[in-house]
Parts: structure tokens; sequence; C-alpha cells
């Protein structure tokens, strides 16, 4: 089925029917849920685990399998250390709520899993969140992408320091200057 192109709304997809909703992996019910909540509230940046909570909880008609709050702390979140699952799918901020994973966000360097739930795993009534995700939420600017990183800021400060002597040059004047302040060999036997 092909997906179609979509218009930004407030509102979301409307969860299907408990009774009529294929079994979902939990990793993936979990990022349908954090989805329609950025799709419905396109002016917040971030959820708290509870708002995550409280819609799969909602969309799956009041009840919470089990792995569902290890995938909202743990197993979704990309910038922070694997335990077993190594999804990419959420994104922590400083200030503990959490975001989709955007192409580009920063992973922890053993995460290498899925961003997104494959097409044919979905229900066909949240086809359109994939796209939505693919063709708006993806050209937003990450919230969490620094301007420049400051370790590289550092480039070239003290470069005056080394426009008269070579770094192997000062090297070997400090090791000098720690012989002379030594005690020798000698009088450290005695």
């Amino acid at each position: 089925m092909p997906i179609r192109v979509l218009e930004p709304h407030a509102a979301g997809p409307a969860p299907p029917p408990p009774t009529q909703t294929p079994k979902l992996l939990v990793a993936d019910q979990c990022w349908v849920a954090l989805a329609s909540l950025h799709r419905g509230h396109p002016e917040r940046a971030s959820f708290t685990a509870r708002e995550i909570l409280d819609r799969v909880s909602q969309q799956s008609g009041g009840t919470l399998r089990p792995g569902v709050q290890a995938h909202i702390y743990l197993h979704n979140v990309a910038n922070v250390p694997p335990n077993s699952a190594t999804y990419r799918m959420f994104y922590k901020l400083p200030d503990g709520t959490y975001r989709l994973f955007r192409p580009g966000d920063h992973s922890h360097p053993s995460r290498h899993g899925k961003i997104i739930p494959q097409l044919s795993d979905l229900p066909a009534p949240y086809h359109e969140l994939l796209a939505w995700y693919e063709q708006l939420y993806c050209r937003q600017a990450g919230t969490e992408r620094p301007e420049s990183d400051p370790v590289l800021e550092m480039l070239g400060v003290g470069r005056e320091l080394w426009a008269t002597e070579s770094g192997d040059e000062f090297v070997a004047r400090e090791r000098r200057a720690w012989e002379d302040a030594l005690p020798s060999r000698r009088a450290r036997r005695k």
C-alpha cells in the first residue's frame, strides 16, 4: 500500500479498536504512542514517560503489556547504554522527557537497532504515522543538536605558545627541568 503525503493536523490517528489491533511488538506500541503524541501536539518538543505510558494504555484499551515501562525508559532510548534491546526509537532530553529519535541524533555506540517500526508490522490506521514521521518530523531541527562542539572550538588555542619551540623541544626542556629539580639517586639512597 503506498504511503500518502500528509498535512499536519492536531488530532493524530484514531487508535484502532482493541479487539481489531494485531499484536504489535511492545517497542512498536511505545513508538506509536509517542509518535501520536507528537502529531497531536506539534507545539510540544517532548513528553514525559507518564504521558507516553498513558497513551499506550489509551491505545490498547486500558491494558498494559509487560515490558512497556522498560521500553519507554530504556529499551527504546537511543542515547542511554543498552541493556538487552538496542533500539533507537526515542531520544531522552536533559530534563528527563522523551521525543522521537531523528536520523543524525547522537546514540550510544552499542545501539544499532531500528528507529521506526516496519510498515508491515503496524495496523493500517497507524501507517500514516510513518509517513508523517518521514515527511514532516524528521525534517524538523533536532532540539539537542549542538551548534558546535566545545572541544573542537579549542582548536588553535595556545598556538602562539608553539611558535618558537616544537613539541619535542618542549618535552625535552621539561624533562631536563624535572631532572634538575629532583634529588640525585645517590642522595635518595642515603
